[in-house]
């Protein structure tokens, strides 16, 4: 039955142009023709020549008026109550032009044609286009899925007139828990309590709820995620102020909620004056520069405005797309750093040495690593090469240079290792220490810290992707726990440790109370509108996604620990702890690596886990 409208809308902008304005030529001759015929109550009266004259200037300054307003480049489906001000203002034009165009062609139009031919163009130029609006929205408003929006603030009203406008969702109530709000009408949508949600999701339905809140402080906000986690619908949310205000994103994008919500605590806000003293006004170099933490690390050193930000890696599409997107940060924001891009392997000294020379690096800040535990166990000559002889062999360029300070991003994974990884990284701390018994100019710091949110590594990302396709999510064991930081929050954190490190210094992050991965599962799961089932034998499957557990993999432990030892002390920040741990002077350190050396040089992994084990890195192989 709407086929020939939906046709209409669905072609060239150019047809319907053509079909607009021939539409209103017709609606403008039918309307002064119907004018003319209440007006004498006959349809015997004579078209002459001035009449006609009369007609075809009336027809012209209309269309002219017309275009002049923007009818023919508004879209219907967008209209609004200002384009029917333009139609009523264009009629007004049509009228005042016929009467004057009648007196000087000396055409026979009734004094009183003018005012009744101004009301029935209203209704012709009008009353299509509303009709063709009208059914625009009743027809798609069907084929959008329901939504409730929460939050009736500024951002919830803007996110309802987009969503209204748009072709994604069909917002069908507000809900708020102030009780001023309740009761308003926003865009033909009713403001409601949250307690009423049971009742409007009986009576509509929706398939999502969009959380439009951002003006609470983020203890409340995490108070209401934990709150809808609750609620049987899926949870999306707008951007946070900070990326509005950045430019990352508009108010009314809808995105899956931050990983701050699923984190479940507030970050710490930074020490200014840490972030800026080895960065501001320096020379500064990121290896690892496109990974997760090496990407971020250079981030924060960017809005620190340092003269050279150098950004050194191995794989050649992570440094473009960090590139990138550091040129396009620095030329929003005019910040006139100089950028280097450069490949290169961790592992190769001269080149690192000559790069550090070239452009007179202060601070050097060393996230490049292999961190992915399976994979390092599967690899273990590239897992060393890369962990321990790449840290010593950028360590050793960094001190050849006068390089002031440098800062190895390590992890908790080095404490009481049962992976190569972990092993690996706790050796990397050891070459350090020992170099900082040497003399030389650079302070060598270390920084230890657990599991980063929406890293590469993280199982958030996994656990979207499970959920979205069905099922099943997978969990190694029901009570593995992790700590885990967000990535600008970590990445801050290691920026002002470094600046308070003393050479030799480990540094330790508090990352606040360790979480179930379990525990994160189910959130994630509820926070997406369903619910999760574990499968025991002979159970019946009573929710949406399954929950498998695919048992602890090789070197994986229950739990991870920040601390090797009790000797521990706070700093000036609340967040970073010292920790004074046992370490090698450079002589014995010299003798272990030369062996771990001819032992990858044979591909002998007995040869390098026996090392491992006889070097006080604690590894402990479950194996």
């Amino acid at each position: 039955m709407f086929t020939p409208i939906q046709k209409l809308l669905n072609t060239t902008r150019k047809n319907k142009r053509i079909i607009s304005v021939t539409f209103d030529i017709l609606a403008i001759i039918t309307s002064l023709y119907l004018a003319i015929l209440l007006r004498l109550g006959t349809i015997d009266f004579n078209v002459n020549i001035p009449g006609i004259a009369s007609l075809l200037v009336t027809l012209a300054v209309t269309i002219i008026a017309l275009i002049k307003l923007g009818m023919y480049r508004a879209v219907l489906r967008y209209m609004m109550l200002p384009t029917i001000g333009n139609i009523f203002f264009a009629a007004f034009i049509s009228a005042i032009t016929l009467a004057i165009s009648g007196f000087f062609f000396n055409s026979f139009i009734p004094r009183s044609v003018p005012f009744i031919y101004a009301g029935l163009a209203v209704f012709a130029l009008g009353g299509p286009r509303i009709l063709i609006k009208t059914f625009y929205y009743q027809y798609y408003k069907r084929q959008k899925p329901n939504v409730v929006i929460y939050g009736a603030g500024s951002t919830g009203r803007n996110l309802a007139y987009a969503l209204i406008q748009g072709e994604d969702y069909h917002p069908v109530a507000m809900l708020d828990d102030d009780k001023t709000k309740i009761g308003q009408v926003i865009y033909g949508l009713q403001v409601h309590h949250s307690s009423e949600f049971k009742q409007l999701q009986s009576l509509y339905a929706p398939e999502k709820l969009l959380m439009a809140i951002n003006n609470i402080n983020k203890g409340a906000r995490l108070r209401l995620v934990e709150k809808l986690s609750h609620w049987p619908i899926a949870v999306l949310s707008v951007p946070s102020i900070e990326d509005i205000a950045a430019g990352k994103a508009r108010a009314t994008e809808i995105q899956d909620l931050d990983v701050a919500d699923l984190l479940g605590r507030a970050p710490i806000a930074p020490n200014n004056e840490l972030l800026s003293k080895n960065i501001t006004n320096q020379h500064v170099m990121v290896t690892g520069a496109g990974g997760s933490i090496g990407s971020e690390l250079c981030r924060q050193i960017l809005a620190q405005k340092p003269k050279t930000l150098l950004m050194f890696e191995l794989n050649e599409y992570n440094l473009y797309k960090i590139n990138q997107e550091l040129e396009a940060i620095k030329d929003n924001l005019k910040i006139e750093t100089r950028l280097i891009a450069a490949l290169g392997s961790v592992q190769r000294q001269n080149r690192v040495e000559k790069l550090m020379q070239a452009y007179e690096i202060n601070t050097v800040y060393h996230a490049a690593a292999y961190k992915h535990v399976p994979l390092v166990e599967d690899n273990i000559v590239e897992g060393i090469r890369n962990n321990v002889f790449g840290t010593l062999a950028v360590a050793q360029a960094a001190i050849k240079c006068n390089v002031a300070n440098f800062t190895l991003i390590s992890t908790d994974k080095a404490v009481r290792p049962t992976n190569i990884m972990g092993a690996s990284k706790r050796m990397a701390e050891l070459v350090l220490q020992a170099l900082a018994e040497t003399e030389n100019n650079t302070t060598l710091t270390m920084v230890r810290f657990g599991n980063v949110l929406g890293s590469s590594g993280s199982v958030v990302p996994l656990f979207k992707t499970q959920i979205r396709k069905g099922g099943p999510v997978t969990v190694t064991h029901p009570d593995i726990t992790r700590y885990f930081m967000l990535i600008p929050e970590a990445a801050q954190l290691v920026i002002q440790a470094g600046a308070m490190g003393k050479n030799g210094q480990v540094f330790v992050l508090d990352m606040g109370e360790s979480v179930k991965i379990l525990d994160l599962a189910k959130r994630m799961i509820h926070l997406m509108g369903m619910k999760e089932h574990i499968n025991a034998e002979g159970e019946k499957e009573t929710g949406d996604i399954e929950i498998k557990f695919t048992g602890l993999r090789p070197g994986e432990k229950l739990y991870e620990e920040l601390l090797i030892g009790e000797h521990v002390e706070g700093t000036s920040h609340s967040k970073i702890m010292t920790a004074q741990e046992d370490k090698l002077k450079w002589l014995e350190m010299g003798i272990l690596i030369s062996q771990l050396d001819k032992c990858c040089h044979d591909f002998d992994e007995e040869c390098i886990r026996r090392i491992l084990l006889d070097a006080p890195t604690g590894y402990n192989p479950q194996d």
